[in-house]
């Protein structure tokens, strides 16, 4: 389960596997400035710092520059999180607008944490089970 850290927030939104940046905040119930939702506009851009994200479908150059695509540059309403990212607003503040949500991600964080803690069990049998 990838994480999407907002130090500005102090505040970490536990992702679904495949879930999008943009889709992940609001259902944290976080919401910012966003256009058309689907990768045309480019209004959602924000600046990821650290962790790499990838898209699943295909954005116009004329969205996201090259210099952008390597700069960090993440169309938050297409961008996939392939491992922990952490996030820097830009033009628009991320803000809190459901609390309600925010409990729903707190609980997504204690089954992270439950699953990190579990021991691991064999996914195999024992050799030796069953013979007397």
């Amino acid at each position: 389960m990838p994480t999407l850290s907002i130090p500005a927030l102090d505040e970490v939104v536990y992702l679904e596997p495949g879930e999008t940046v943009l889709s992940g905040l609001y259902k944290a119930g976080f919401s910012y400035t966003v256009g058309c939702r689907r990768g045309g506009c480019g209004i959602c851009k924000l600046d990821v710092i650290e962790g790499s994200f990838s898209y699943e479908r295909p954005v116009a150059d004329t969205v996201i520059s090259t210099d952008e695509r390597t700069d960090g540059t993440c169309l938050s309403c297409r961008a996939i999180p392939e491992s922990n990212i952490t996030i820097q607003m830009r033009e628009y503040e991320v803000r809190l607008v459901n609390p309600l949500l925010r409990q729903i991600n707190e609980k997504a964080r204690l089954r992270a944490e439950a699953l990190a803690a579990a021991p691991d069990t064999p996914t195999t049998p024992d050799a030796g089970a069953g013979d007397d």
